[in-house]
């Protein structure tokens, strides 16, 4: 409800009700002027919508990933998801640049989309060695995919022109301005899917704390569960990255918060971690939107700003237990 009331223009509450009712449809004795409709339904409550979809996607798919490194320092991008949608993003924009808005309104997310899951395929191809993916190898694979990935963008940063360069640096930062509800259509369908999805191999993944070779003898079917999570997970994060550009620190502050307070166990942590991720998403947003209004602070400034510190006071207030996570 604050992140419809807020902004750099305050609504009351009485009028966000009224828009969102007029919206479908019902008959209102005092309906709110157009603006402040198109305002609320058009503009804001899509990008509600997308800070919770993607705070909570990113959360999640954190900690599925910490769980299947059994690493908590693992996040989503470990893969090279992230740096690899970067790199495609800023060369859609630097290689582009004559397209018409529209049209690159197009065709940078759909670049960043691509070029996330074409990283994350080449260092999971690197990583599969005689049928079976070797996780320490996917973790090499995705740390120098990452680099590979932080030159090309250093390069393009160092050619691109000055627009290009501002479209660039804005997007790295991250940033949900672009949310509408047509971007929702199109992701929905895999980021919703993957947080339904991911929470239903809660037990698997709890098999997989103890050991490949113990979760084997329980009955898991080690290489299957591997390949279809890392798969929700770099379907879920190329959209994500792909709709606001690099988001840091939620895929890793949000589970080791519910961690530290529920424990390990998936079957809890997974849900826990997606609705702390939502909320955090949200107030991140909220505080982008008002603090500097009418001008906008991207979306990644904050969240790295807000969840080192508080990582860091995280890990010294637990730094006993974090060894048992």
């Amino acid at each position: 409800m604050l992140g419809l009331c807020w902004g750099s223009i305050a609504l009351p509450p009485l009028h966000i009700l009224q828009s969102l009712l007029s919206a479908i449809g019902l008959p209102m004795a005092a309906a709110p002027d157009p603006f402040t409709v198109a305002t609320i339904v058009d503009l804001r409550l899509p990008r509600v919508v997308l800070a919770l979809m993607i705070g909570a996607s990113l959360a999640q798919s954190g900690a599925a990933m910490q769980g299947l490194f059994r690493n908590p320092l693992a996040d989503p991008g470990l893969v090279g998801v992230a740096s690899g949608a970067a790199l495609a993003a800023a060369a859609a924009i630097v290689a582009l640049p004559a397209l018409a808005p529209w049209a690159q309104a197009i065709a940078t997310p759909a670049s960043a989309f691509v070029g996330g899951l074409l990283a994350a395929a080449i260092a999971a191809r690197i990583a599969r060695i005689d049928g079976a993916t070797r996780v320490t190898t996917l973790l090499l694979a995705g740390l120098a995919t990452n680099a590979l990935a932080a030159a090309g963008i250093g390069f393009l940063l160092s050619v691109a022109d000055p627009a290009s360069l501002r479209n660039i640096s804005f997007w790295m930062y991250g940033s949900l301005s672009k949310a509408g509800w047509t971007e929702i259509a199109l992701t929905a369908p895999l980021v919703v899917g993957a947080l339904i999805w991911l929470p239903r191999q809660s037990q698997a993944l709890d098999a997989l704390l103890l050991g490949e070779a113990e979760a084997r003898h329980l009955g898991v079917n080690v290489e299957r569960l591997k390949r279809s999570v890392l798969l929700a997970i770099v379907l879920a994060v190329a959209c994500c990255v792909a709709l606001a550009g690099l988001i840091g620190f939620v895929g890793l502050l949000a589970p080791h918060w519910v961690r530290m307070r529920l424990g390990p166990g998936h079957q809890a942590l997974l849900p826990a971690a997606a609705l702390a991720g939502a909320v955090l998403m949200s107030a991140a947003d909220l505080v982008s939107r008002t603090l500097l209004a009418p001008q906008e602070l991207p979306i990644g400034i904050l969240t790295a700003a807000i969840g080192a510190p508080f990582f860091l006071l995280m890990l010294f207030r637990h730094r006993g237990s974090v060894e048992g996570w």
